[in-house]
């Protein structure tokens, strides 16, 4: 589809005014915001700004809190719960990142588990600073009102993909890695439903089972499911880690799918450490470094480009954005001009 690329200032500003307008508070939108923007720096445009339109849904359906803390349920030093009441994911994630951070310093590691949290956008958006900062980032959501995703060898859909994420300090650039505990994910197979497009292969199943790479199987009655990874063929791997990711985050949090409420939102595992409470900031450092270029000299098949380390690309991607603009869809940008006309907003120039 086509796209224009304005610039990443641009847009933060853009949406952090419709965010504003929509009834949340200056510095929570704009943290929202840029949340959304650096999803789409990385390349994963169905975790940026596509959300901005569902999430101003959200708040005027009262279904996203635009005022409030979270409460503190319980917090034993080493790990804490927090209750989101449904305030804005970007936000709340962000705001645990710093305290699981100083914890960290502290203490060597520090976890924090939020439940009833909105939806938190990209993982990946949330790692590199606290990657270059050199701790040890681990984070993973579920999505307890959500069930997309069947059980290896089962046909009724139970969990959500069920992405676990983690940024990784070395001597150079972080390692950042974001997967999915499914081959793909609710926000891809429904792009490209709406668009009439197929996935690259046979990534989900239609209800009686049948692998195919068509997502419109998602969206029959009884629906086909997402398959976790390894597919068919090998998805109890895939089944074992999202129920690992249920595990960390509803499991932890004690507000899940054995639960009645239904509304878009996430249980989140946060945990931070610190490797100057281990082994060493430098070791640690060099450990990775090595092990990260070991993999870059692996021979590869003739012809074949070089190995490249998890976030490598992403963070290219984000330099060369950072210079030239956001790349963004038409339907997006369509999408967001749609809400400032609704919300009185002014479109930036030159994309109006």
């Amino acid at each position: 589809m086509e796209t224009q690329r304005p610039s990443a200032d641009t847009l933060r500003g853009w949406a952090a005014a419709l965010l504003t307008r929509a009834g949340l508070a200056e510095d929570r939108a704009r943290v929202v915001a840029d949340v959304l923007v650096e999803g789409d720096l990385l390349g994963h445009d169905t975790h940026g700004l596509q959300l901005l339109a569902p999430y101003l849904d959200e708040i005027a359906a009262g279904r996203m809190a635009t005022r409030g803390e979270p409460e503190v349920v319980s917090d034993a030093g080493a790990l804490a719960l927090w209750d989101g009441g449904w305030l804005p994911g970007p936000w709340l994630v962000r705001r645990a990142i710093d305290a699981a951070s100083a914890r960290a310093a502290e203490h060597g590691s520090a976890t924090i588990v939020i439940r009833r949290s909105h939806h938190i956008a990209c993982l990946a958006a949330y790692l590199r600073p606290v990657a270059e900062a050199g701790q040890l980032i681990i984070l993973a959501s579920s999505d307890p009102a959500v069930a997309s995703v069947a059980p290896f060898g089962g046909l009724s859909p139970v969990v959500t993909p069920n992405p676990i994420a983690a940024g990784i300090p070395t001597e150079g650039g972080p390692i950042l890695l974001d997967v999915s505990t499914s081959i793909t994910t609710n926000g891809m197979t429904g792009r490209l439903h709406r668009q009439g497009g197929r996935l690259p292969h046979a990534w989900v199943q239609d209800s009686h089972g049948q692998a195919t790479d068509d997502p419109a199987v998602l969206f029959t009655d009884p629906p086909g499911t997402i398959l976790p990874i390894g597919g068919q063929d090998h998805g109890h791997k895939g089944f074992a880690l999202s129920l690992l990711v249920e595990a960390l985050t509803a499991g932890l949090g004690g507000y899940g799918r054995a639960e009645p409420e239904k509304r878009w939102g996430a249980a989140v595992f946060l945990q931070i450490v610190d490797p100057a409470r281990g082994g060493g900031q430098g070791a640690f450092r060099h450990q990775m470094e090595t092990l990260a270029q070991s993999c870059r000299e692996s021979r590869v098949p003739g012809g074949a480009p070089p190995v490249r380390l998890p976030g490598e690309r992403g963070l290219e991607r984000r330099r060369q954005q950072l210079e030239s603009g956001v790349a963004l869809s038409a339907a997006i940008l369509d999408a967001l001009r749609a809400k400032s006309a609704a919300l009185g907003v002014p479109v930036p120039e030159g994309l109006g």
